[in-house]
This record gives structure tokens, C-alpha cells and sequence, in this order.
């Protein structure tokens, strides 16, 4: 029964705060001469959003996406600037930005009329989102012009204005996208404040921006999965060379079995054994954000060595192939991603990215932490 009662907790992710500290330092090399935006929103990209943002203290900024992480952020003890990365949702929120020196990113006409039309007891900082290219949320280019006379005609809104956009494709040097979003920011921004080229703040660079584009670093950089040690690459295998795994998610072998050649493992029998092998059982499914659709032959580390995931990812469980001569035993540990097996390897494998995996796991895995 003791081992029984050492492995009813099983997925745990294991968060290195050292590795947050240490990813946001080599942010800091990369970028010198820019001020830092820590995006932190998503729980912290699955890593516990005040945590994270307390040890990435450094940071000039924090980036959150929705009102109620910035409230979390200020109730954990969080007091540099928090920014609103999608803006305000309704213009009743205006008075608790105010309230809880929050800012605000303007990327539609509602919210720059909701701040127009606002009685407030203080102005707000705002970053004026501009769409080079993304084609999500921010204005047309030959909108700027008249958003950011009226941004400086609003006595709720602050003088110093900060100019941003997104971009496409960062993360695929291949395509020209990023140099013609550049450009495009380059002749706004020298058109909007004329011969001052230091009146207005610019933010351009995300993660993938940060590593590819120095050019884009300008006054505030704003990485995100850089920060967990995860790459932004497209097709990335591995973490970015100097940058640290932040997370390291766990389980434990619940049971250990031999099979015989010719056997099928899992739902709908998509695996099937070519010789006598041993099989493990570990408890971590897609309940806990294990990704679905994860192949045959995903990575999985245990005792050292990486052996193949076999079978469909059930809610609840995974079986990996141990081998013949399996040692493995009931109550091992497993390392489904981190520093010993790449998260990028894991999310290629599942047609998918780092981003999904790192901000998909459930409230049923355990978030702990060390220095």
C-alpha cells in the first residue's frame, strides 16, 4: 500500500523560477536598449501567472489579455505598469484601469470613443495598435494619423502615446512578411511624429521578433514563450540556444505489463507490437492537456532514456513502449516535456506548437516550484 499511496498525485508540472529569471536576462542581452513587456497572460503560459510575474520582476511591464489577470496580477503584489495586450472590452472598466494604474492598448473605434466619452479621474496610458499586416485587431494604417490626434486631443488619455504592431511571421525567416511589416511601421511612424523621432515610444517585436529581427527591437520588446524557455521558431525541435526549460511536466508509471508479438495496445487497436515487449502505463492523458493527437513514437523520458509513446492518448492515460529488457517498474518517474525532452519535439509530433501544449494543461495537474 505505500507505494499505492506515494503515486495517487501523479501530473505534476515543475516550475524553475531560476529558469525565469535566467530566460528573462537573456531577453535583456538580446534587447539592450529596449524595455521589456513580460507577456505573461494564459496563466503565465501554463506557469502560474503571479509566480511568473514575480520572478520576472526585472521586467519594465507586464502583458496580460484579459481585465481579471491584470486584477490577479495587482492582487498578487504586482506594481509596475500592467498593459491590456487586447484593450478594454467595456468602457464601464475604464474607472478600475484608472483605479489600478492599468493600461490599455486602443485597436477599434468603440474603444477610442468609450475613452472620449469617459469622466475619469486620471488619464490612462495607451498603445496604439496598428494593423501592418497581421490582419487581426488594430487600425489601418491611414487611420493613425486621425486616432492619434484624437488620442492627443483626450484629456483621459496620457501624452506620451506608445506606437505598436504584431507580426505574422517572425517566427519564418523565409518569408519577407516581417521586413514589409517593418517598412510599413518605419514610414507611419516617421510621418506620425515628424523630425522628433523620441516623442513616441514604438513596440514591435514578440519573441520570434526579439531573435530574428534586431532592427525591430526599438523602445519596448514583448516576449512571451521566450520567457518559458520554449521556442517561437517555426518548426522548432528544440529550446533556443542560452534559453532554459521553465517547465518540467511529470507523471508516474501506474502499471508495467508484458506483452506478446502481434498484440494491440489502446483504443481503436492503432498500435500493434512487432515482437515481446513491456509496456508502461502512465498516468497523464488529454484530461490533463496531453495533447490528443499525439503519433505513434512520441518522445517520452523515463530512467533515463527516451522510449516511444504507442497507442491513442486516452483521457487519462498514455502507454509507452519500455522494451523487452524494461527495468521500469511501477511508481517511476516520467518526464513528458521539459529540459530532458523538448516540449518542441513533443508539440511536433502533434501537429501542433509549444504554445498549445505549455498553456493547454488542466487544472487537474499540480503547478510546483523551485528556485
Amino acid at each position: 500500500m505505500s507505494t499505492l499511496n506515494n503515486i495517487v498525485n501523479q501530473a505534476t508540472a515543475e516550475i524553475s523560477l531560476s529558469a525565469l529569471s535566467h530566460n528573462l536576462l537573456q531577453v535583456k542581452k538580446l534587447a539592450p536598449h529596449s524595455k521589456v513587456l513580460a507577456v505573461c497572460k494564459a496563466n503565465g503560459y501554463g506557469h502560474g501567472l503571479v509566480e511568473a510575474a514575480t520572478h520576472l520582476h526585472q521586467a519594465d511591464a507586464f502583458g496580460v489579455a484579459r481585465i481579471q489577470e491584470a486584477y490577479r496580477l495587482r492582487s498578487g503584489g504586482i506594481v509596475k505598469p500592467i498593459v491590456l495586450l487586447e484593450g478594454f472590452f467595456e468602457a464601464e472598466d475604464l474607472p478600475h484601469l484608472v483605479a489600478s494604474n492599468i493600461e490599455t492598448v486602443v485597436h477599434c473605434e468603440e474603444q477610442l470613443s468609450a475613452l472620449e466619452q469617459a469622466q475619469l479621474s486620471a488619464p490612462i496610458q495607451v498603445w496604439l495598435k496598428i494593423d501592418t499586416g497581421m490582419g487581426r485587431v488594430g487600425i489601418a494604417p491611414e487611420q493613425s494619423e486621425q486616432y492619434l490626434k484624437r488620442l492627443k486631443q483626450c484629456s483621459n488619455v496620457k501624452n506620451n502615446i506608445i506606437l505598436m504592431t504584431h507580426f505574422a511571421c517572425a517566427d519564418d525567416t523565409q518569408s519577407d512578411m516581417t521586413l514589409t511589416q517593418l517598412n510599413c511601421f518605419e514610414q507611419l511612424k516617421n510621418h506620425l511624429i515628424g523630425q522628433d523621432k523620441h516623442s513616441t515610444d514604438a513596440s514591435l517585436a514578440n519573441s520570434a521578433g526579439i531573435l530574428n529581427y534586431p532592427q525591430a527591437h526599438q523602445d519596448w520588446v514583448r516576449p512571451g514563450i521566450l520567457l518559458y524557455g520554449a521556442s517561437p521558431q517555426l518548426d522548432a525541435k528544440h529550446a533556443e540556444q542560452n534559453f532554459k526549460p521553465a517547465m518540467r511536466l511529470k507523471s508516474r508509471l501506474i502499471a508495467v505489463k508484458t506483452i506478446k508479438a502481434n498484440s494491440f495496445v489502446g483504443y481503436g487497436a492503432t498500435w500493434q507490437a512487432t515482437e515481446n515487449t513491456t509496456i508502461g502505463i502512465v498516468a497523464i492523458g488529454y484530461g490533463d492537456g496531453y495533447p490528443r493527437h499525439a503519433k505513434n513514437g512520441t518522445p517520452v523520458y523515463i530512467n533515463g532514456r527516451i522510449v516511444p509513446m504507442v497507442g491513442r492518448v486516452s483521457m487519462d492515460m498514455i502507454t509507452v513502449d519500455l522494451g523487452e529488457a524494461s527495468q521500469d517498474k511501477n511508481g517511476d518517474e516520467v518526464i513528458l516535456w521539459g529540459p530532458e525532452n523538448p516540449v518542441e519535439t513533443v508539440a511536433a509530433m502533434a501537429d501542433t506548437i509549444p504554445y498549445e501544449l505549455l498553456c493547454g494543461l488542466t487544472s487537474r495537474v499540480d503547478l510546483s516550484y523551485k528556485d
